[in-house]
Protein backbone atom coordinates (compact mmCIF):
# COMPACT_ATOMS: atom_id res chain seq x y z
CA UNK A 1 0.00 0.00 0.00
CA UNK A 2 1.38 3.44 -1.22
CA UNK A 3 -0.97 5.28 -0.22
CA UNK A 4 -3.69 6.01 2.74
CA UNK A 5 -6.85 7.36 3.21
CA UNK A 6 -6.73 10.11 6.47
CA UNK A 7 -9.65 12.22 7.67
CA UNK A 8 -9.15 15.57 8.10
CA UNK A 9 -11.29 18.60 10.05
CA UNK A 10 -12.69 20.23 7.27
CA UNK A 11 -14.16 22.59 9.70
CA UNK A 12 -15.06 23.86 13.23
CA UNK A 13 -18.71 23.16 14.06
CA UNK A 14 -21.62 25.33 15.17
CA UNK A 15 -22.99 23.81 17.03
CA UNK A 16 -23.50 19.82 16.97
CA UNK A 17 -21.14 18.78 14.67
CA UNK A 18 -22.13 16.88 11.21
CA UNK A 19 -20.40 15.22 8.53
CA UNK A 20 -19.79 18.85 6.50
CA UNK A 21 -17.40 19.08 9.04
CA UNK A 22 -15.15 16.03 8.01
CA UNK A 23 -12.90 15.77 4.66
CA UNK A 24 -11.47 12.85 3.34
CA UNK A 25 -7.79 13.03 1.73
CA UNK A 26 -5.50 10.47 0.39
CA UNK A 27 -1.59 11.15 0.64
CA UNK A 28 1.89 9.20 0.22
CA UNK A 29 3.09 6.65 3.12
CA UNK A 30 6.56 7.89 3.83
CA UNK A 31 9.25 5.35 5.13
CA UNK A 32 9.72 5.42 8.26
CA UNK A 33 13.03 6.82 9.74
CA UNK A 34 15.36 5.66 11.99
CA UNK A 35 13.31 5.44 15.86
CA UNK A 36 10.30 5.48 14.06
CA UNK A 37 7.59 2.42 13.29
CA UNK A 38 5.49 2.24 10.05
CA UNK A 39 1.41 1.89 11.71
CA UNK A 40 -1.38 -0.11 10.51
CA UNK A 41 -5.03 1.19 12.67
CA UNK A 42 -6.31 -1.49 13.74
CA UNK A 43 -8.94 0.40 16.09
CA UNK A 44 -9.85 4.17 16.63
CA UNK A 45 -11.16 5.66 19.92
CA UNK A 46 -14.03 8.35 19.48
CA UNK A 47 -15.13 10.20 22.91
CA UNK A 48 -16.67 13.05 23.41
CA UNK A 49 -13.97 15.42 24.16
CA UNK A 50 -12.72 15.45 20.80
CA UNK A 51 -15.74 17.83 20.38
CA UNK A 52 -13.55 20.25 22.14
CA UNK A 53 -10.48 20.25 20.45
CA UNK A 54 -12.99 20.48 17.23
CA UNK A 55 -13.20 24.50 17.97
CA UNK A 56 -10.51 26.85 18.83
CA UNK A 57 -11.76 28.13 22.17
CA UNK A 58 -8.89 27.71 24.99
CA UNK A 59 -8.68 24.32 26.69
CA UNK A 60 -6.27 22.29 28.45
CA UNK A 61 -5.60 20.42 24.94
CA UNK A 62 -4.73 22.37 22.10
CA UNK A 63 -7.54 22.90 19.07
CA UNK A 64 -7.56 20.60 16.01
CA UNK A 65 -6.10 22.55 13.13
CA UNK A 66 -8.52 22.92 9.99
CA UNK A 67 -7.16 20.74 7.07
CA UNK A 68 -5.13 18.66 9.47
CA UNK A 69 -5.66 15.12 10.18
CA UNK A 70 -7.91 14.77 14.06
CA UNK A 71 -6.21 12.57 16.27
CA UNK A 72 -7.57 10.04 19.02
CA UNK A 73 -6.12 7.09 20.45
CA UNK A 74 -5.85 4.18 17.93
CA UNK A 75 -4.40 0.45 18.64
CA UNK A 76 -2.49 -0.25 15.49
CA UNK A 77 0.20 -3.14 14.30
CA UNK A 78 3.49 -2.26 13.55
CA UNK A 79 4.04 -3.36 9.83
CA UNK A 80 7.92 -1.68 9.83
CA UNK A 81 10.20 -0.87 12.92
CA UNK A 82 13.03 1.17 12.72
CA UNK A 83 12.43 1.31 16.88
CA UNK A 84 14.65 -1.28 19.09
CA UNK A 85 11.79 -1.87 21.16
CA UNK A 86 9.32 -3.51 18.78
CA UNK A 87 9.34 -5.38 15.67
CA UNK A 88 6.94 -6.22 12.90
CA UNK A 89 3.77 -7.46 14.03
CA UNK A 90 3.53 -5.93 17.68
CA UNK A 91 0.12 -3.73 18.61
CA UNK A 92 0.86 -0.40 20.18
CA UNK A 93 -1.23 1.93 21.67
CA UNK A 94 -0.91 5.41 21.46
CA UNK A 95 -2.31 9.14 19.87
CA UNK A 96 -2.79 8.69 16.10
CA UNK A 97 -4.10 10.40 13.41
CA UNK A 98 -7.17 9.33 11.77
CA UNK A 99 -5.25 7.93 8.84
CA UNK A 100 -5.30 3.84 7.92
CA UNK A 101 -1.23 3.66 7.58
CA UNK A 102 1.08 6.51 9.01
CA UNK A 103 4.23 6.41 10.73
CA UNK A 104 5.18 7.86 14.07
CA UNK A 105 7.57 8.03 16.94
CA UNK A 106 8.37 4.46 18.48
CA UNK A 107 9.04 6.50 21.97
CA UNK A 108 5.65 7.70 21.94
CA UNK A 109 3.70 4.14 21.52
CA UNK A 110 2.77 1.83 24.21
CA UNK A 111 3.28 -1.76 23.39
CA UNK A 112 -0.30 -3.87 24.20
CA UNK A 113 -0.72 -7.54 24.20
CA UNK A 114 -3.29 -9.16 22.68
CA UNK A 115 -2.82 -12.15 24.98
CA UNK A 116 -3.59 -10.18 28.32
CA UNK A 117 -6.97 -8.58 26.46
CA UNK A 118 -8.42 -7.88 23.33
CA UNK A 119 -6.73 -5.41 21.46
CA UNK A 120 -9.95 -3.20 21.68
CA UNK A 121 -9.72 -2.87 25.46
CA UNK A 122 -6.87 -1.14 25.31
CA UNK A 123 -8.91 1.70 24.23
CA UNK A 124 -11.34 1.25 26.51
CA UNK A 125 -11.03 -0.78 29.70
CA UNK A 126 -7.39 -0.67 29.88
CA UNK A 127 -7.10 2.59 28.64
CA UNK A 128 -7.81 6.21 28.94
CA UNK A 129 -11.57 5.43 29.58
CA UNK A 130 -10.85 2.98 32.81
CA UNK A 131 -8.29 5.14 33.76
CA UNK A 132 -10.72 8.04 33.88
CA UNK A 133 -13.27 6.33 35.91
CA UNK A 134 -10.79 4.62 38.53
CA UNK A 135 -8.61 7.39 39.39
CA UNK A 136 -11.83 10.29 39.41
CA UNK A 137 -13.23 8.32 41.64
CA UNK A 138 -11.05 7.16 43.50
CA UNK A 139 -8.62 10.65 43.81
CA UNK A 140 -11.26 13.11 43.62
CA UNK A 141 -14.56 11.34 44.84
CA UNK A 142 -12.80 9.35 47.69
CA UNK A 143 -15.57 6.78 48.65
CA UNK A 144 -16.04 5.18 51.73
CA UNK A 145 -17.78 1.73 51.97
CA UNK A 146 -21.44 2.10 52.72
CA UNK A 147 -21.97 5.36 50.84
CA UNK A 148 -24.20 6.36 48.09
CA UNK A 149 -22.73 6.66 44.35
CA UNK A 150 -24.90 8.55 41.87
CA UNK A 151 -23.44 8.81 38.26
CA UNK A 152 -24.47 10.57 35.08
CA UNK A 153 -23.83 9.11 31.66
CA UNK A 154 -23.96 5.84 33.35
CA UNK A 155 -24.18 3.54 29.84
CA UNK A 156 -21.08 5.24 28.48
CA UNK A 157 -17.80 3.48 28.62
CA UNK A 158 -16.86 6.23 31.84
CA UNK A 159 -19.73 5.80 33.80
CA UNK A 160 -20.02 1.96 33.16
CA UNK A 161 -16.68 1.49 34.76
CA UNK A 162 -17.15 3.61 37.42
CA UNK A 163 -20.44 2.15 38.78
CA UNK A 164 -18.81 -1.19 39.35
CA UNK A 165 -15.56 -0.03 40.75
CA UNK A 166 -18.30 1.50 43.21
CA UNK A 167 -19.69 -1.63 43.58
CA UNK A 168 -16.28 -3.64 44.36
CA UNK A 169 -15.54 -0.67 46.86
CA UNK A 170 -18.46 -1.70 48.73
CA UNK A 171 -20.88 1.87 47.66
CA UNK A 172 -24.65 1.38 46.86
CA UNK A 173 -24.93 2.50 43.11
CA UNK A 174 -27.37 4.46 41.10
CA UNK A 175 -26.81 5.34 37.28
CA UNK A 176 -28.51 7.90 34.63
CA UNK A 177 -29.12 6.96 31.24
CA UNK A 178 -31.29 7.46 28.46
CA UNK A 179 -32.88 3.96 27.52
CA UNK A 180 -34.89 1.22 29.71
CA UNK A 181 -32.80 -1.10 27.81
CA UNK A 182 -29.67 0.73 28.79
CA UNK A 183 -30.80 1.00 32.81
CA UNK A 184 -31.54 -2.72 32.57
CA UNK A 185 -28.12 -3.39 31.66
CA UNK A 186 -26.26 -1.24 33.88
CA UNK A 187 -28.25 -3.78 37.06
CA UNK A 188 -27.59 -7.00 34.99
CA UNK A 189 -24.50 -6.76 34.07
CA UNK A 190 -22.40 -3.92 35.41
CA UNK A 191 -24.21 -4.51 39.34
CA UNK A 192 -25.70 -0.88 39.36
CA UNK A 193 -28.42 -1.34 42.21
CA UNK A 194 -30.63 1.48 40.73
CA UNK A 195 -31.19 3.41 37.56
CA UNK A 196 -33.27 6.82 36.24
CA UNK A 197 -33.80 7.21 32.67
CA UNK A 198 -33.98 10.93 32.08
CA UNK A 199 -35.91 10.56 29.23
CA UNK A 200 -38.91 9.34 30.75
CA UNK A 201 -38.59 11.15 33.91
CA UNK A 202 -40.61 14.42 34.59
CA UNK A 203 -39.02 15.55 38.11
CA UNK A 204 -35.41 14.44 37.98
CA UNK A 205 -34.85 16.14 41.59
CA UNK A 206 -37.57 13.69 43.17
CA UNK A 207 -36.33 10.78 41.21
CA UNK A 208 -32.76 10.90 42.74
CA UNK A 209 -34.34 11.72 45.87
CA UNK A 210 -36.35 8.37 46.07
CA UNK A 211 -33.43 6.20 44.18
CA UNK A 212 -30.84 8.03 46.75
CA UNK A 213 -32.68 7.79 49.75
CA UNK A 214 -29.85 8.89 51.98
CA UNK A 215 -29.00 11.29 49.60
CA UNK A 216 -25.76 10.89 47.70
CA UNK A 217 -22.17 11.15 48.77
CA UNK A 218 -20.46 10.96 45.44
CA UNK A 219 -21.52 12.29 42.39
CA UNK A 220 -19.37 11.17 39.21
CA UNK A 221 -20.91 13.86 36.31
CA UNK A 222 -20.44 13.00 32.94
CA UNK A 223 -22.95 15.26 31.47
CA UNK A 224 -23.57 18.51 33.53
CA UNK A 225 -26.83 20.82 32.26
CA UNK A 226 -30.65 19.70 34.07
CA UNK A 227 -29.47 16.84 35.53
CA UNK A 228 -26.33 17.98 37.28
CA UNK A 229 -28.87 20.78 38.65
CA UNK A 230 -31.01 18.02 40.36
CA UNK A 231 -28.44 16.33 41.75
CA UNK A 232 -27.15 19.10 43.94
CA UNK A 233 -30.77 19.24 46.06
CA UNK A 234 -29.50 15.77 47.27
CA UNK A 235 -26.23 16.29 48.28
CA UNK A 236 -25.42 14.96 51.37
CA UNK A 237 -22.60 16.95 54.12
CA UNK A 238 -19.25 16.50 53.27
CA UNK A 239 -20.42 15.30 49.22
CA UNK A 240 -17.38 15.21 46.70
CA UNK A 241 -18.81 15.76 43.19
CA UNK A 242 -16.25 14.47 40.22
CA UNK A 243 -16.56 16.61 37.28
CA UNK A 244 -15.48 14.23 34.71
CA UNK A 245 -17.66 15.68 31.38
CA UNK A 246 -20.69 17.40 30.13
CA UNK A 247 -21.45 15.99 27.53
CA UNK A 248 -24.81 17.65 27.19
CA UNK A 249 -23.56 21.41 27.13
CA UNK A 250 -20.89 20.65 24.49
CA UNK A 251 -22.54 21.06 21.47
CA UNK A 252 -24.20 24.76 22.81
CA UNK A 253 -23.38 28.16 20.89
CA UNK A 254 -24.11 29.63 24.28
CA UNK A 255 -23.81 29.99 27.74
CA UNK A 256 -25.95 27.66 29.28
CA UNK A 257 -28.14 28.85 31.97
CA UNK A 258 -27.41 26.89 35.30
CA UNK A 259 -28.15 26.88 38.98
CA UNK A 260 -25.43 28.54 40.61
CA UNK A 261 -23.63 25.72 42.55
CA UNK A 262 -22.13 28.09 45.38
CA UNK A 263 -25.15 27.95 48.18
CA UNK A 264 -25.26 24.16 47.83
CA UNK A 265 -21.86 23.87 48.18
CA UNK A 266 -21.47 26.32 51.07
CA UNK A 267 -24.46 24.81 53.12
CA UNK A 268 -23.34 21.01 52.28
CA UNK A 269 -19.50 21.87 52.86
CA UNK A 270 -19.47 20.00 49.48
CA UNK A 271 -16.32 19.64 46.98
CA UNK A 272 -16.76 19.96 43.67
CA UNK A 273 -13.77 19.44 41.17
CA UNK A 274 -12.74 18.58 37.74
CA UNK A 275 -9.85 16.98 36.28
CA UNK A 276 -8.51 15.38 33.21
CA UNK A 277 -6.78 12.26 33.15
CA UNK A 278 -2.98 13.99 32.68
CA UNK A 279 -3.73 15.51 36.22
CA UNK A 280 -2.84 11.73 37.32
CA UNK A 281 0.03 10.69 35.78
CA UNK A 282 1.94 9.75 37.75
CA UNK A 283 -0.58 7.39 39.06
CA UNK A 284 -1.24 5.70 35.89
CA UNK A 285 0.88 2.58 36.25
CA UNK A 286 -0.65 1.60 38.68
CA UNK A 287 -4.04 2.57 37.63
CA UNK A 288 -3.73 -0.27 34.43
CA UNK A 289 -2.04 -2.54 37.14
CA UNK A 290 -5.26 -2.59 39.11
CA UNK A 291 -8.03 -2.21 36.94
CA UNK A 292 -6.30 -5.31 35.07
CA UNK A 293 -5.84 -7.70 37.92
CA UNK A 294 -10.00 -6.99 38.47
CA UNK A 295 -10.62 -7.73 34.97
CA UNK A 296 -8.82 -11.00 35.08
CA UNK A 297 -10.43 -11.41 38.65
CA UNK A 298 -13.70 -11.18 37.19
CA UNK A 299 -14.63 -8.53 38.87
CA UNK A 300 -14.87 -5.60 36.09
CA UNK A 301 -16.46 -6.37 32.66
CA UNK A 302 -16.96 -4.35 29.63
CA UNK A 303 -19.16 -3.57 26.79
CA UNK A 304 -18.58 -1.62 23.30
CA UNK A 305 -20.03 -0.36 20.94
CA UNK A 306 -18.09 -1.21 17.33
CA UNK A 307 -18.00 0.02 13.78
CA UNK A 308 -16.65 -1.69 11.28
CA UNK A 309 -14.62 -0.07 8.79
CA UNK A 310 -12.37 3.52 8.54
CA UNK A 311 -14.93 5.58 6.13
CA UNK A 312 -17.42 5.03 9.34
CA UNK A 313 -15.13 6.95 11.53
CA UNK A 314 -16.81 10.44 11.66
CA UNK A 315 -20.37 8.85 12.11
CA UNK A 316 -19.42 6.99 14.82
CA UNK A 317 -18.18 10.31 15.96
CA UNK A 318 -21.44 11.40 15.52
CA UNK A 319 -23.57 9.07 17.14
CA UNK A 320 -22.07 9.94 20.17
CA UNK A 321 -23.88 13.08 20.17
CA UNK A 322 -27.63 10.68 19.52
CA UNK A 323 -26.57 8.51 22.40
CA UNK A 324 -26.33 5.68 20.04
CA UNK A 325 -23.19 3.92 21.99
CA UNK A 326 -23.32 1.42 25.18
CA UNK A 327 -20.17 1.64 26.39
CA UNK A 328 -17.03 2.22 24.92
CA UNK A 329 -17.63 3.19 21.23
CA UNK A 330 -14.74 2.06 18.94
CA UNK A 331 -13.76 1.18 15.16
CA UNK A 332 -12.55 -1.24 14.33
CA UNK A 333 -10.61 -0.16 10.78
Amino acid sequence: MKETKKILLNSRPEGKPDNSNFKFETENIPEPKEGELLLKSVYVSVDPYLRGRMSDAPSYIPPFEVNKPIKSLVVAEVLESRHDNFKKGDHVSGMLDWKEVQVAKGDEMMKVDKEKAPLSAYLGILGMTGLTAYLGLTEIGKPKEGETLLVSGAAGAVGSTVGQIGKILGLRVVGIAGTDEKLDMLKDEFGFDEGINYNTTENMREAIKKTCPDGVDVYFDNVGGDISDAVLFNINKFSRTVVCGAISVYNETSIPQSNSVQPFLIKKSSLMQGFVISDFADKHPQGVKQLATWLQEGKLTYTETVREGFDNIPQAFLDLFEGKNKGKMVVKV
